[in-house]
């Protein structure tokens, strides 16, 4: 299937559709139990989804959207979430007093969801021949091989090279935009009439991204697919949504065709959503600002072995040969197509991954050190990971695990006040001060204190990445690296966090290295650029010379296709 090259607008749906719903929310309750109280997530939500159309269903994280999708296919929780209150009418038939095995019948072949977070949707003990194929043996009983040309030709069509060599990879082998192709491949095997698809391109770089929004938008032409498109991308619904539906706190606050929603909105918060965009830029560099983290041709290259002894045959070289610099107080903005190596860089240069070449952190050479020497420097090295579920242990309450880093550190900033760098030396926190640190960052990452006892589960996909980047903050680095810090961010807390990480750079002279697929964040933090092609360095140099006079053919398409994601029509 070609996919087309500019669908800038969404289709209109085609007179002749039936004008009954396809799926029709009715005034729909949902309350979960936390700590003996009752917290009501969806509050007498009602819509209509049409055959054919594609609703957005927008808002700030923990305003309800991904718990409306999750009702819609019965996938809540349980027993920690009371059975949904109101109607959900799926071509007349009313899911919510459906037996369990006529919603596994449903699920996979008629309703489809893509859910936000790949790496903890795919089973890390499956291959992804066998977690795309399941779906289709289960609804379509098909054999071995017309299983797998079915898979090759999913894998191909949304956007995965070399898709016979990733049939045998396992999820950790992918980088976060591979694994959410191969959810919306698993998705789509058995074209589905209603997709629901929960932020599908969160994890996308801006040219992926347009290929699998131009992707979703041809199959629901071709198939007649209703699509229910959850997002916090206004740019998204913009680009692809025929009706739009605006939530906060559970409500639903406005609705209404697009171009009646994104351009003359009524309601305060809709109109708050829309001016919501990365404004500004990071403070000015100071001239004698020492480097704090420094590469010289880094390499980090992965053997294939075949064979029965397991030879190496070739090396994949995910980095090859990067050399960079970061001073105090600066941010170096990575970018690149999924699979890149920005991540691989960005962990080799934290010795989480084994590497070649040279690394200095504030002068002091950290290539060749042993782990218990490279130890005591970890506080000063954090890392915002791009996955923030598969992050946090869900074992573990937000306190306990922002404050593990204090009770392993001590304090963070006491023994050096005194001139002793030696990590014994420094002496523990009480718990009373570990509690008034936690309070307090989480103050700062726009988090109620007051929530410190709850689980990463009962968070938002949102909240979730402001409790990793509060993990983070808590030892106060001098390093930061943030890898797709805001990609499950709305762009109202978006807009916070920038504010909140550029501060923090300028009160302690952080230096961060900011990698992240949407352009229009990274101009906002960045001082330099960094553009990334397989592994090597495309293009470099201050923000404002990459982003408007690129030099290079590879950055020209990716700010091409970064105007056009945030063109309106």
């Amino acid at each position: 299937m070609s996919v087309s090259p500019d669908l800038s607008v969404p289709p209109e749906m085609s007179s002749h559709m039936s004008s009954a719903p396809l799926l029709s929310v009715e005034d729909l309750h949902v309350d979960f139990q936390s700590h003996k109280r009752v917290i009501s997530a969806v509050k007498g939500v009602s819509f209509q989804i049409a055959p054919g159309e594609t609703l957005a269903l927008v808002g700030e994280s923990g305003s309800g959207k991904s718990v409306t999708a999750l009702s819609v296919m019965r996938l809540l929780p349980s027993p920690m979430a009371s059975h949904p209150a109101g109607k959900i009418l799926f071509k007349g038939e009313d899911l919510l007093q459906r037996s369990p095995t006529r919603m596994r019948a449903l699920r996979g072949n008629d309703i489809s969801m893509i859910f936000q977070e790949p790496m903890t949707s795919l089973n890390p003990l499956h291959s992804i021949e066998r977690q795309v194929g399941e779906t289709l043996t289960l609804h379509r009983g098909l054999g071995p091989r017309q299983r797998r040309e079915r898979v090759l030709a999913l894998l191909d069509l949304v956007g995965i090279q070399n898709a016979k060599q990733r049939l045998t990879a396992y999820p950790h082998e992918l980088s976060g935009g591979q694994r959410q192709r191969v959810m919306i491949a698993m998705a789509l095997a058995n074209e589905p009439d209603l997709l629901i698809a929960d932020e599908p391109t969160t994890a996308l770089d801006v040219t992926v991204q347009a290929q699998i929004l131009d992707l979703l938008m041809e199959l629901q032409g071709r198939l007649g697919m209703s699509l229910l498109f959850i997002t916090h991308d206004l740019n998204i619904v913009r680009r692809i949504a025929h009706s739009v539906c605006v939530m906060t706190e559970g409500r639903l606050v406005e609705q209404g065709p697009r171009a009646e929603v994104m351009q003359a909105p009524k309601q305060a918060y809709t109109q708050t959503l829309l001016a919501a965009d990365p404004k500004g830029t990071p403070a000015p560099l100071a001239e004698d600002a020492p480097v704090v983290m420094q590469g010289k041709a880094v390499k980090v290259h992965y053997p294939i072995k075949k064979g029965l002894l397991r030879r190496v045959v070739d090396r994949v070289k995910a980095v090859d040969g990067v050399s960079l610099a970061i001073r105090a107080g600066e941010t170096l903005g990575v970018v690149g197509e999924s699979g890149s190596g920005k991540s691989t860089l960005a962990r080799a240069l934290l010795r989480l991954e084994k590497s070649e070449g040279e690394i200095l952190f504030q002068n002091q050479a950290i290539q060749g050190l042993r782990w218990k020497d490279i130890r005591p420097l970890r506080r000063h090295m954090q890392i915002v990971f791009q996955d923030p579920f598969s992050a946090l242990s869900p074992r573990l309450s937000i306190a306990n695990i922002i404050e593990e880093g204090l009770i392993v550190h001590g304090d963070a900033t006491g023994g050096e006040a005194k001139g002793r760098r030696d990590a014994k030396a420094r002496a523990p926190l009480s718990s009373a001060a570990r509690d008034d640190r936690i309070v307090k960052v989480l103050e700062e990452v726009g988090l109620d204190p007051e929530a410190r006892h709850r689980y990463p589960h009962e968070f938002s996909g949102g909240q979730r990445q402001r409790v990793a980047i509060a993990r983070a903050l808590v030892l106060e680095p001098r390093f930061l690296v943030l890898d797709e810090p805001t990609s499950a961010l709305d762009r109202t807390v978006q807009s916070q966090i920038i504010d909140l990480l550029r501060n923090l750079q300028r009160r302690y002279q952080l230096g961060y290295l900011f990698i992240s697929h949407d352009l229009a964040v990274v101009r906002a933090m960045s001082h330099h650029i960094l553009v990334m092609k397989d592994g090597r360095i495309v293009e470099s140099g201050p923000r404002d010379a990459v982003f408007d006079h690129p030099q290079q053919d590879y950055t020209k398409q990716l700010m091409a296709a970064a105007l056009r994601e945030s063109e309106t029509p």
